[in-house]
């Protein structure tokens, strides 16, 4: 691997670590070039950098105590990185409306970053929140203290 891959590597596996685990602004800062592009926010969401840094630090962080980032996979060519990556912790807060459930949640990600000069310029992702949210308001349900503790009542 040439010494620019693993370069971009490394600040990848940091922006992971110090901005989405930590959320450290001094990192965003240095990591986030002032032109990124988040191809996969969703539809009349920003799509720049504050929009990014928006989602972890004031939807994620605050929802999910003991938040880690535990990376799988990164693979690297020319300008892009691809990480396979879960983002893990309990969710003691309100989740994009979802009231805390004291449940250990993971959200599995697929990110492919392009970086210019060590910085992300863009972002291309998919991941599992969708199904996270889906099962936590179902658990919601279903630990209603209405309903029976079992089928059989």
């Amino acid at each position: 691997m040439d010494l620019q891959a693993q370069l971009n590597k490394e600040a990848v596996r940091r922006f992971n670590q110090e901005v989405i685990a930590e959320g450290n602004l001094d990192s965003f800062n240095e990591l986030m070039d002032d032109q990124f592009i988040n191809h996969s926010a969703p539809p009349g969401a920003n799509n720049g950098p504050q929009g990014m840094i928006n989602t972890f630090n004031n939807i994620l962080r605050p929802a999910l105590a003991d938040m880690r980032v535990i990376i799988h996979d990164q693979i690297a060519e020319g300008d892009l990185v691809t990480t396979r990556k879960t983002i893990t912790g309990t969710h003691k807060g309100t989740l994009m409306g979802i009231p805390p459930t004291d449940r250990s949640i993971s959200i599995d990600v697929i990110d492919v970053i392009r970086l210019r000069n060590g910085k992300y310029i863009e972002h291309w992702g998919i991941n599992t929140l969708p199904i996270v949210l889906q099962q936590l308001a179902n658990t919601k349900e279903v630990a209603s203290p209405n309903l029976p503790n079992s089928l059989s009542s």
